[in-house]
C-alpha cells in the first residue's frame, strides 16, 4: 500500500513538473518572437512585441530595389512610418508566428506603418516589373499543364519546362518586402504545374461541376432554362475562377431577343377601326437585352455554387431619351399594351387609350408631307412632359422660329411631339400635305390640355 502511494505521488509530481514546464513554455511563446522571425526585414527573434515595435520603428527605409544583386531603383530614404498607433499590429504579429514549442523556422512578417510614405512604391514596382520582363525577353517561359473543357469534353494540356522567371511569384516577393529597408529580389524560375498535380485534378473537378450548372432566365412571363453543358463550348479554371468563352451564350441571347424583344421590331397593331396593321420598325419604343451584360451575369451564375434565377429586366436597354428600354413586361397588343396614343396620318386624327378604353380623340395636323418634315411612322414613346415652354428651330428657308406652347410631349429626339398650335389657321384634313408642321402633331388649344393629361412618360405612340 505504501509503495502504491509513493508511485502515485511520483506520478502526480511528474505531472506537476510537466505542467509547470509547459506553462513556462506557453508563457515564453506568448511573450517572445521565435528565433528567426523578421518584421519588415528586421530580425525580431527573441524580442517582445514592445521591443520589436521599438526596433522596427527606428529602421530607416532606403526604398532601393535590387534585382539579381544589382540596384535597379535608387530610392529616397524615408522613416519606417511606424507610430504608436501600430503597437497592436506587433501584438497581432506575435500571435501569428507563435508555435507551441520554440521554432527556428524562418518567418517574415509585414507591418504597414500608419504613417508609411508609399509615394515611391509605384515606381519601385514598375522598375521591378521592367527588370523581370527584360530578363525574360530571351528566355523560354514554362507553361503549366491545364485542364480544358472543349465541346463537352475535358482534356489536359501538357506542361512545358522553361528557364524564364515566375513573374507572379517575383512580384509577390516584391509585395512581401515593400515595407522593408530595401527590396532585394532573387531569381525565381517558373516551375510548371504538372499534369498529375493536385492543381490540375482540382481544375478537372471544377470543370466537371460546371457542366452540370443551369440558370433560369426570366423573360417577361416566360422562363428560359439555360444549361452550361449546351452553352459553354470552351472553359478553363485557374487561380480560383473560371474563364469561360461567352460566344455561344451571346448567340443564345440573340435568339431570345429575336423571339421576345420589342426594340426595332414591327408590331401587329389593331387600329381604332378594328383592322390590324403592321407598323414600321423604325420607332424607338421597346427594349432589348444587352448581350454583354447578360452573358457576364450568366457566366457568374454558372460559376457559383448555388442555383440562380436571372431576370432579363436587369439587362435591358433602349434608344432615345430612355436608354433603359420601354415596355418590358408588356405582352398585350403584341407588346404595345393597352395604354397608348394612336395617330393616323391619313385620317389626321389621334386617339388616346387607357387600359384598352378610348378616353379621348381629336383632329390633328401632322408634319408636311412634301418635304423633309413628315411625321415619322413607327412606334415611339412619350419622352417627357412639359408645360409652358418655347419650341425653337429652323424653318425650311433657314430662318429661326420660337413658338410658345402650353403643352409639350415629345416622342422623338429630333424634336417631334404633341403640342398646342395657337398660331395655326388651317386645320383641314389636307393641311398636312403642303402646310403641315415641322414633324410635330399639332393640336387645337382646346384639345391640348386634355390630351396632355391623358399621356404618361414612356407611353407608346403608334404612328401610321
Amino acid at each position: 500500500m505504501e509503495k502504491q502511494t509513493k508511485i502515485v505521488s511520483s506520478v502526480v509530481g511528474a505531472v506537476v513538473v510537466v505542467a509547470a514546464v509547459l506553462a513556462g513554455i506557453n508563457h515564453h511563446q506568448n511573450t517572445y518572437f521565435n528565433k528567426n522571425t523578421s518584421i519588415n526585414g528586421v530580425n525580431v527573434g527573441g524580442l517582445t512585441s514592445q521591443q520589436a515595435y521599438e526596433k522596427v520603428k527606428k529602421t530607416k527605409l532606403s526604398n532601393d530595389v535590387y534585382f539579381n544583386g544589382q540596384k535597379i531603383y535608387d530610392g529616397t530614404e524615408t522613416s519606417s512610418g511606424i507610430t504608436a498607433k501600430d503597437k497592436s499590429k506587433f501584438t497581432a504579429a506575435l500571435k501569428k508566428q507563435k508555435t507551441f514549442f520554440p521554432s527556428s523556422k524562418t518567418s517574415n512578417l509585414t507591418v504597414k506603418g500608419s504613417a508609411t510614405d508609399t509615394s515611391q512604391q509605384t515606381a519601385m514596382k514598375a522598375a521591378a516589373t521592367t527588370a523581370i520582363n527584360a530578363y525574360n525577353a530571351d528566355k523560354t517561359i514554362a507553361v503549366d499543364a491545364q485542364a480544358v473543357l472543349k465541346n463537352g469534353k475535358i482534356s489536359v494540356t501538357k506542361a512545358k519546362s522553361g528557364n524564364g522567371l515566375d513573374v507572379d511569384k517575383m512580384l509577390q516577393e516584391f509585395n512581401d518586402q515593400k515595407y522593408s529597408k530595401s527590396v532585394k529580389l532573387t531569381k525565381i524560375v517558373k516551375t510548371p504545374v504538372k499534369a498529375d498535380s493536385q492543381t490540375v485534378a482540382k481544375e478537372k473537378r471544377k470543370l466537371e461541376a460546371l457542366q452540370n450548372k443551369t440558370v433560369d432566365f426570366k423573360v417577361n412571363n416566360t422562363t428560359v432554362k439555360l444549361s452550361a453543358k449546351n452553352l459553354i463550348t470552351s472553359a478553363t479554371y485557374a487561380n480560383g475562377q473560371y474563364n469561360i468563352d461567352t460566344t455561344a451564350i451571346k448567340k443564345k441571347i440573340a435568339q431570345i431577343n429575336s423571339k421576345y424583344a420589342t426594340l426595332g421590331k414591327s408590331f401587329k397593331f389593331k387600329t381604332h377601326s378594328g383592322s390590324t396593321i403592321t407598323t414600321s420598325n423604325s420607332g424607338t419604343y421597346g427594349w432589348k437585352i444587352d448581350p454583354d451584360a447578360a452573358a457576364s451575369a450568366i457566366v457568374s451564375a454558372f460559376s457559383s455554387n448555388k442555383s440562380t434565377t436571372l431576370d432579363a429586366k436587369d439587362f435591358i436597354y433602349g434608344i432615345g431619351y430612355n436608354e433603359n428600354g420601354t415596355g418590358y413586361g408588356v405582352t398585350a397588343n403584341d407588346g404595345i399594351g393597352d395604354t397608348y396614343v394612336e395617330v393616323s396620318i391619313s385620317a389626321q386624327h389621334a386617339w388616346w387609350y387607357k387600359d384598352g378604353k378610348l378616353v379621348f380623340d381629336a383632329d390633328v395636323v401632322t408634319g408636311t408631307e412634301d418635304g423633309s418634315n413628315a411625321t415619322p411612322k413607327g412606334v415611339y414613346y412619350i419622352m417627357y412632359k412639359q408645360q409652358n415652354t418655347t419650341l425653337r428651330g429652323q424653318n425650311d428657308n433657314g430662318s429661326s422660329y420660337a413658338s410658345p406652347v402650353s403643352y409639350w410631349a415629345p416622342f422623338t429626339q429630333s424634336g417631334c411631339g404633341f403640342h398646342d398650335a395657337s398660331w395655326r389657321t388651317d386645320w383641314s384634313s389636307t393641311a398636312y400635305l403642303t402646310g403641315g408642321s415641322h414633324g410635330c402633331v399639332n393640336m387645337h388649344t382646346y384639345d391640348a390640355g386634355t390630351a396632355y393629361a391623358d399621356m404618361e412618360q414612356n407611353e407608346p405612340v403608334v404612328i401610321y
